[in-house]
């Protein structure tokens, strides 16, 4: 199996309008955008059954799903000056749709998520300005296989 960038994973938003479903047109968060971290938490519980030898196990209970962006603010990106447009919003104003599209196109996750812990305009004063979000599922996203090979992958981002 091939080794593939980070880079061909795409991440897109959408405004949310509650009762809508999901967008077909998305903006894509990447633009100057230069680390995107897995943030996703995981609950669990520990516990020893006596059909066992007693040894705790673990089962997970839920999933909280979430990305974390890093990068330079441009004001002109869509993604960005989106994100930055709801800094100051709170609750369902925060809400977007979130899409991510694996490195090799195979899959799509599309749900409903919370914006936060925005910064767009920050930093040193000799540097570019820096831009940061986390964007959390509010639940588990919707999982899409699409067939596709590699080579392929990166054009099917925008679909």
């Amino acid at each position: 199996m091939a080794r593939l960038k980070n880079a061909l994973r795409g991440h897109f938003i959408a405004p949310y309008v509650l009762g809508d479903e999901a967008p077909t047109e998305w903006m894509e968060l990447a633009k100057w955008i230069s680390n995107v971290s897995d943030d996703t938490d995981e609950q669990t519980d520990d516990t020893g059954y006596y059909d066992g030898d007693g040894s705790q196990e673990t089962t997970v209970t839920g999933v909280s799903a979430a990305y974390s962006f890093e990068g330079s603010f441009d004001p002109e990106d869509k993604a960005q000056a989106y994100i930055e447009g709801i800094r100051f919003k709170t609750g369902e104003n925060r809400k977007v749709w979130h899409k991510v599209v694996t490195s090799d196109g195979k899959k799509t996750f599309i749900g409903v998520a919370t914006v936060s812990a925005i910064v767009a305009g920050s930093g040193d004063a000799t540097e570019f300005e820096d831009f940061s979000c986390t964007i959390s599922y509010n639940q588990i996203p919707k999982e899409t296989v699409t067939p596709t090979t590699p080579e392929t992958a990166k054009l099917n981002l925008n679909k």
